[in-house]
């Protein structure tokens, strides 16, 4: 299903077919399969697979292993649990590491075997030609796990008193980047790391992503359903709620009491534009979820009429709110 691989290859073919050996009819035929490439890229729905790090520690493991981390690529829809124990099955006295953070040298020095294993996500790495333009979801989805070479794990770190009211105000995220030797998917299913750096997020750096993923979520799945009227209605139900019920997630009001403070302010005047950008995203979010709640309208079943009548509700009153403390946003 790598329709993108496909679509190369068949324009070094059409070139061959058309002025090297005139073969008109092959070169008809193999236009059609593009034709064919292109449209399953908008229509058909690809699994992206998951990647999960690797690494053996200790000295019980061949020295090509040993010390060590990997970035595989899993199967369609294949689970961390899977994959740990055909992981395991290949190294039966390997002990399972339950940590994500970086072994002790202990560990790296033991005789014994540790397996550490968890999922990381890839970095979209766009070509040029697509940077700053409207691509469709459909397009950008093969480059969000295809095409990669970095992988990022981030751990919730807290700092400071832990406030029992908002947990976001000293919730820190330590993000570590592997890169690893060639980009995925290649010849093998699996590349060593070759390079590994840590950095630290900031509680109101990680509300800002959280929002632009978010907000990201949104927009990928309206796209998806404006190209394929065909696609259950369910996930975009359940992402609703998630957003729009307060019942669910209480909304913004816990960035608003961390962030949005005159004693924040004081304390950290440096955060001023990151502030506003916050606040911008929490606006643009409006828009995008109007565009959803209008579609799940329009595939509404007797059965979802009730929940249907409660995300409009509860979306006027979020709107309301939001425009008037953070302003309208309209998008194209």
């Amino acid at each position: 299903e790598m329709w993108e691989k496909a679509i190369q290859l068949s324009k070094e073919l059409a070139d061959m077919y058309e002025n090297k050996v005139f073969d008109y009819e092959g070169l008809g035929n193999l236009l059609k399969k593009r034709a064919t490439f292109y449209e399953n890229i908008m229509k058909a729905m690809r699994p992206q697979p998951e990647y999960f790090a690797v690494g053996y520690y200790g000295q019980g493991f061949p020295s090509f292993l040993r010390n060590k981390i990997f970035i595989y690529r899993g199967k369609e829809y294949e689970r961390r649990e899977d994959f740990n124990l055909k992981l395991l099955t290949q190294f039966p006295s390997a002990e399972k590491m339950t940590s994500t953070a970086p072994p002790a040298e202990e560990i790296k020095a033991s005789p014994k075997q540790y397996v550490q294993c968890f999922i990381v996500k890839p970095v979209m790495n766009l070509p040029p030609n697509y940077k700053d333009k409207p691509v469709p979801e459909q397009i950008l989805n093969y480059y969000r796990a295809n095409e990669v070479q970095q992988f990022t794990h981030s751990r919730p770190v807290r700092k400071g008193e832990k406030d029992p009211d908002n947990e976001f105000a000293n919730m820190w995220i330590e993000r570590t980047t592997y890169t690893t030797a060639y980009s995925f998917p290649g010849i093998l299913k699996w590349f060593e790391v070759k390079q590994v750096t840590t950095e630290e997020i900031s509680p109101l750096e990680n509300a800002i992503e959280t929002m632009e993923l978010t907000n990201e979520k949104i927009t990928n799945i309206v796209q998806q359903h404006m190209w394929d009227r065909s696609l259950p209605v369910h996930p975009l139900s359940m992402l609703l709620s998630g957003i729009v019920d307060p019942a669910v997630m209480g909304g913004f009001t816990n960035y608003e009491k961390a962030f949005f403070t005159e004693k924040y302010l004081q304390e950290h005047p440096e955060d001023q534009d990151k502030i506003e950008l916050l606040k911008q995203q929490i606006a643009i979010q409006m828009p995008l979820l109007a565009e959803g709640i209008r579609i799940h309208g329009e595939k509404l079943t007797e059965q979802l009429k009730p929940l249907h009548e409660r995300l409009t509700a509860c979306f006027k009153e979020l709107r309301r709110k939001v425009e008037k403390q953070y302003g309208v946003i309209t998008l194209v």
